[in-house]
């Protein structure tokens, strides 16, 4: 057995391990002039704020503003998200980012039965307008960015709760700005299963947000296409880049077909990617970024606004490169994470907290996180300068082989007919499930170190114990009785008569927006499992999908 001063000798001469980046493009020993002498810096590069944007969006960066501090945040019953959203922003938040839970994300109420236990674990029920009540009360909604992390096709109900508690406080729709993500295709990579993302209505649920917010809440952005999920099934930079404009393209044709026009939404549309754990690659992929969607935009879609052509995106640092394992390491990960997307040019940034692979975060790692971000931004120099590795012989090498990389897995998508063929021909799962194999036989067999996992180890009695957030054992009940009580004292018939409504514009099936309908449903207090179910029978699909309980109007 080797004994330590041995094992001290070794580490002395050791080198790097890889000469490969994360997602395996091969590196030289060092890079020169040479390696750039075919790049024309005006038509592939150009000054921050320039087409194709590679330095990014605005002339001068970060000098103008800094990118938006948006933790994720949600949990509990509505007090609880709306109570930790005001501490966030008693702590220095920038900007407001809710998540829901999995029976929202599902499309089922809090007191469904398959659901019920799940209410409020990992996120904020949204089963009402009560609910969205609790969750923004106290809050002036033209003072706040506000971000839901929906994805599903649920996105709908909420964005219609959101305007309705808006409408009711006498808001004008035109000056609220926010985001919602209404990704619903990416939502079978994400856990939720084909019965509750069909096609055909993922892209009428997107298609309505796009086409009813564009027309009513100018300052709305209307898709945030998730390529951080799709990261996190272990798929590369490339194949998150080229997957992620595949979706975007797709929903983009369907907002087409509903007769709007590209520079009508497509300034509006937005982004939410990955920052993993290779710095300079992620620098590389998110300059890459910028440079593809802005010839996407102007070349295939032929947009004419600079707007449309503008790579306006999010970052989640990775929280599938963060391990269980002395947790307070993962402080560290994301540090390095959140860094390469400042230096790659992010608008706004969601940290990961350290205990994220053992639980919510609690008061204190959510507290670092955004902390994390406030260094960045006043202590560690990063936001002085635009673009500052610019002109690196490395990172503009870098920056063109993740290009060109993820530009042939798209032209892979687009021969086979685009982003919907590949998801329903099984292609999708299969990139998928073949890069998360690879990385995992990378690790068991020491090929990829992860600290703390297959090295620099120590025995788990000896690891940190980590506080960790437990939401309360009485949610569920709480949430039981909160429907029982909303169900009791609401008017029954005006819900019945606004979901009929609502399924008989659904059955039409003729580019008829639903967004109004669902708005005047949520007025009456409609729940979201009422109104989702309603729609899904209107498209010949199950009230229920998990086929449990019946429709109460037929």
């Amino acid at each position: 057995m080797e004994d330590k001063f041995e094992k001290l000798a070794r580490a002395y001469s050791e080198g790097a391990k890889s000469q490969k980046t994360f997602s395996g493009f091969q590196l030289k020993d060092v890079y020169t002039p040479e390696d750039i002498k075919d790049i024309d810096y005006s038509k592939e590069i150009a000054d921050p704020g320039k087409f194709p944007f590679t330095r990014g969006i605005h002339p001068n960066m970060f000098q103008g503003r800094l990118w938006t501090k948006r933790e994720v945040c949600g949990f509990g019953i509505p007090k609880d998200t709306n109570d930790r959203i005001k501490y966030l922003i008693d702590e220095g938040q920038s900007g407001i980012n809710v998540i829901n839970d999995l029976p929202t994300a599902m499309g089922v109420d809090s007191d469904h039965p398959l659901a019920n236990e799940e209410a409020g674990e990992v996120g904020a029920p949204f089963s009402s307008l009560e609910d969205m009540e609790g969750v923004v009360e106290g809050i002036p909604l033209d003072k706040v960015s506000m971000s839901f992390n929906v994805s599903t096709t649920v996105a709908p109900i909420i964005v219609a709760q959101y305007i309705a508690v808006a409408q009711n406080g006498g808001y004008d729709l035109a000056h609220l700005r926010g985001t919602i993500q209404n990704e619903p295709l990416k939502g079978r990579y994400c856990g939720y299963g084909p019965s509750t993302s069909h096609i055909d209505l993922c892209l009428q649920t997107a298609t309505d947000i796009i086409e009813y917010c564009s027309k009513n809440m100018p300052l709305w952005y209307t898709t945030n296409v998730n390529m951080y999920d799709l990261r996190e099934t272990g798929i590369n930079a490339a194949q998150e880049l080229a997957f992620g404009f595949g979706i975007a393209i797709e929903y983009i044709k369907a907002a087409l077909k509903r007769g709007l026009e590209i520079d009508e939404f497509a300034p509006r549309m937005a982004f939410y990617c990955s920052a993993h754990i290779d710095f300079f690659e992620e620098i590389a992929k998110l300059r890459a970024a910028r440079k593809m969607w802005a010839k996407i935009m102007k070349e295939r879609f032929n947009a004419k606004n600079p707007k449309s052509w503008k790579f306006k995106f999010g970052v989640h640092t990775a929280g599938c490169s963060l391990v269980p394992q002395q947790p307070i390491n993962n402080a560290i990960r994301v540090a390095y994470e959140a860094m390469a997307a400042v230096l790659g040019g992010v608008q706004s940034l969601h940290c990961c907290s350290y205990d994220e692979p053992i639980a919510l975060p609690t008061h204190e790692s959510h507290r670092l996180a955004l902390r994390t971000q406030q260094i960045l931004a006043s202590e560690c120099g990063v936001a002085t300068v635009a673009d500052p590795l610019a002109g690196s012989y490395y990172i503009e090498t870098l920056t063109n082989k993740v290009e060109e990389e993820a530009n042939l897995v798209l032209n892979e998508i687009d021969e086979m007919g685009g982003m919907i063929v590949a998801i329903e021909n099984g292609w999708v799962d299969m990139q998928m499930e073949k890069e998360a194999y690879a990385y995992q036989k990378e690790i068991e067999n020491k090929e990829r170190i992860i600290v703390g996992v297959n090295e620099f180890t120590i025995p788990p009695e000896e690891d940190m114990e980590a506080d960790v957030h437990r939401t309360s054992s009485k949610t569920p009940d709480l949430r039981k009785k909160t429907l029982t009580n909303l169900r009791a004292n609401r008017d029954h018939e005006m819900v019945k008569q606004k979901i009929l409504k609502i399924k008989e514009a659904a059955a039409k099936k003729k580019d008829i927006n639903l967004m109004p309908y669902i708005i005047e449903a949520v007025k009456s207090y409609a729940t979201t499992g009422e109104i989702l179910g309603s729609i899904r029978e209107a498209f010949g699909y199950s009230y229920d999908p998990f086929e449990v309980i019946e429709s109460p109007f037929k």
